[in-house]
């Protein structure tokens, strides 16, 4: 009987003990990171206030997203107007631009399991190559920009070809046709005087 209070004892005090460490470890932590928030302030304050200017960049930013979605499924009929087949063919469009082409067919099968038509694809790629001049690879904006302008209108032309273009044409629809000038030849360097 004796062995058995002894034992039952032990057990409470090993109880005892195991709950007095965590409490001590448990009010450590929290004076330790009381400490922490009552020092000077630091730039953790500083990013409180930037966060509403963030979460209004956000806002702004998804807000452009929903209306490039609704300007697709306004402007495309069929299946290319979808926004699940507006995002992910304009994600593979720019994988493509970017020569990533193992993610972009990655992207492209996922693309055609949702039914979407890949000749979209095909077609606002052969848009965004006539625009390479125009896009600058270090703005990512420009080539998001044009991007989504070739899915909105893939047989779209860059502005400075289509104005060269229908500036020619319109002096040639007036006039008679002239004879091709012959090349004038080189002029020859002219000797220079002896000094």
């Amino acid at each position: 009987m004796r062995q058995r209070v002894f034992e039952s004892r032990n057990a409470v005090l090993r109880q005892f003990a195991a709950t007095l460490a965590v409490s001590c470890l448990l009010v450590l932590t929290g004076a330790g990171g009381a400490s922490a928030q009552s020092g000077p302030p630091g730039p953790e304050q500083g990013k409180a206030a930037a966060q509403p200017a963030d979460a209004a960049k956000d806002a702004a930013q998804n807000q452009r997203r929903t209306d490039e979605f609704a300007e697709a499924a306004q402007v495309i009929n069929g299946p290319a107007g979808n926004p699940e087949c507006v995002w992910l063919g304009r994600r593979v469009v720019r994988l493509m631009w970017r020569d990533d082409l193992d993610t972009a067919f990655r992207h492209l099968d996922l693309y055609d399991r949702f039914g979407c038509p890949g000749g979209h694809i095909q077609a606002a790629f052969r848009c965004l190559t006539r625009f390479g001049g125009q896009i600058d690879p270090k703005v990512a904006e420009t080539l998001d920009s044009r991007v989504h302008a070739c899915w909105i209108n893939p047989a779209a032309q860059p502005q400075q070809a289509a104005a060269a273009a229908a500036q020619p044409a319109a002096p040639a629809a007036n006039a008679q046709p002239q004879p091709a000038a012959s090349p004038s030849p080189a002029a020859s360097p002219s000797p220079t005087p002896a000094k």
